[in-house]
């Protein structure tokens, strides 16, 4: 063991040679250990410091090449940056930036033109990206694709600070229907975002991420409870799942300012926590007003599986959906050309709150993706619109609800319908309810698989039993609230709301060519078809 520490001492202190460049569609060996598939080591906290698993940005391969480029390695950095639904907005807005797209602000008027793209963000936790066709009229609609940034997770509650038996104890509470058993022995950390006042009296927020493992939730012993295995893992969820912080008690620091927004968030948090929030950020204790943390796994998104096939990451439903539509939507409109003939807009909606059933100013509950159709409308076409101009682009649009989907199990093949088991690797899932918990029909559902049949992509399809409950989407909501033809789909995979789910990268990848089809060819494909004739 001693020469295998020794061992293990050198060749981590050894300089490593730069990676040579390889393309991420191809197919790695299948015992690759190479740092390029498991990079895991996570920098030093800083804020402003971008966690990233790949420093290898996805490139085109050559003309010779039959496979198209992969943005998997993108996908799992935006998943290590995405720790919070405030974090996956914050790093879609840097891409879109990044791309060439203009900023908006609901507050202001605004001033669109054909040809161009645009965005804005709501809360920080939701945001709608579009980009105009430049041949776009009076009537045209809108081909949109939708997804949602949050996550089952638990949160800081409002007054977080506990002492449980000399233990500095940190109150949360359970946000959506999280497998909350797996969130027990984990490294666990905080992230999201504080209130800061300045000292020029002006109040801003910050987004925050503790990089380094802060709190974890103990599970009991076994020789303290015997018969956990035979009779199952039952956890109080309020008396249970506390995290702990530190075994110190320390005294709140007494302070001199008058402030009492001030001593009270030192009252509600302990001193320990403010002061760590305050050294991640750089400011003083007493500027921190108020907070929205997230409890979050420290552990990276990385490739895993024999042939490195899988995708291991939390926060996969719903993440992976918001990466492949942020990037379709780039991809499909990064240069002039790709917009010259298009008679519709592209668009994007990423929403908060979808966990909690979207009820919320930045869920899909609110009438946000319906103003921004409106107000798009009425800017391009300068309020020269005609009779039911807004009412005529609806009827004309379409939605793609992008949430993902339940893979058959292998170990529980029985809870999947005899019909209709999606299966990993095999493609995107359209999902049919006859009680409408998903607005695809049948219409909508032939649109889809259209597209993939010009560019030969497996499809899946999925249908809930009938002995079984069925969760619901986005969906519904926004094709009843805006009236908008709507399939929903989504990628298939395994351990859905537990801290750690996976999915297959060949998904990904098909997920991400569908969706650039759709917003391609959408229009033209759309124009063969009649139903209300």
């Amino acid at each position: 063991m001693a020469l295998l520490r020794l061992h293990l001492h050198l060749h981590l202190s050894l300089p490593r040679p730069p990676l040579p460049a390889r393309p991420h569609c191809a197919p790695p060996s299948p015992l690759s250990t190479s740092p390029w598939l498991w990079r895991s080591r996570l920098p030093a906290a800083s804020s402003s410091r971008r966690l990233l698993c790949s420093t290898h940005p996805a490139s085109p391969l050559d003309a010779s090449t039959a496979a198209p480029p992969s943005i998997v390695a993108g996908l799992l950095d935006y998943l290590n940056e995405s720790w919070t639904h405030f974090h996956a907005t914050a790093e879609a807005k840097r891409q879109l930036l990044d791309a060439g797209f203009k900023l908006l602000s609901e507050s202001d008027d605004w001033d669109l033109q054909p040809g161009g793209r645009y965005f804005f963000t709501r809360n920080m936790s939701c945001l709608v990206a579009f980009a105009i066709g430049e041949k776009y009229r009076v009537g045209n609609g809108f081909n949109i694709i939708a997804a949602h940034t949050d996550s089952p997770c638990l949160k800081l509650k409002p007054r977080s600070a506990t002492f449980k038996s000399g233990h500095q104890m940190v109150n949360v509470q359970t946000y959506g229907s999280g497998l909350w058993h797996t969130w027990f022995d984990r490294d666990l950390t905080l992230a999201g975002r504080v209130i800061l006042k300045a000292a020029d009296g002006s109040f801003k927020h910050k987004l925050v991420k503790l990089t380094r493992p802060l709190i974890r939730v103990p599970t009991l012993a076994i020789h303290l409870n015997r018969t956990v295995n035979s009779d199952g893992f039952k956890p109080n969820l309020e008396t249970h799942l506390v995290p702990l912080l530190a075994t110190k008690h320390e005294e709140a620091t007494v302070t001199n300012s008058d402030d009492k927004s001030s001593s009270s968030a030192k009252a509600a948090h302990h001193p320990l926590l403010l002061q760590i929030l305050s050294e991640e950020i750089g400011c003083e204790s007493d500027e921190i007003i108020g907070m929205e943390l997230n409890v979050c796994d420290t552990q990276p998104s990385c490739l895993g599986g024999g042939n490195n096939e899988f995708i291991y990451s939390g926060r996969l439903d719903n993440l992976a959906s918001c990466y492949c539509a942020l990037r379709s939507l780039i991809d499909s409109s990064k240069a002039a050309e790709q917009l010259s003939s298009e008679k519709a807009i592209r668009m994007v909606a990423m929403f908060d709150n979808e966990e909690v059933g979207s009820d919320s100013m930045q869920g899909a509950g609110a009438p946000t993706m319906f103003q921004a159709m409106r107000r798009i409308v009425d800017s391009v076409m300068h309020q020269s619109m005609g009779e039911g101009a807004l009412e005529r682009a609806i009827h004309s649009s379409f939605l793609v609800s992008a949430d993902m989907a339940h893979a058959l199990h292998p170990n529980y093949p029985d809870k999947h319908e005899e019909c209709h088991r999606p299966e990993l690797q095999k493609g995107l899932v359209i999902k049919h309810n006859a009680n409408q918990r998903y607005a695809t029909s049948a219409v909508t559902a032939f649109l889809f698989k259209e597209i993939a049949r010009i560019h030969n992509l497996p499809v899946q399809e999925f249908v809930v039993r009938n002995d079984m409950g069925c969760g619901s989407t986005i969906g519904p909501i926004l094709a009843s609230g805006v009236g908008i033809r709507t399939v929903d789909c989504g990628i298939p995979q395994l351990s859905m709301h537990s801290i750690r789910e996976m999915c297959g990268k060949e998904d990904v990848d098909t997920t991400y060519r569908h969706f650039k089809a759709f917003f391609e060819m959408f229009s033209d494909i759309d124009r063969k078809l009649n139903v209300d004739f």
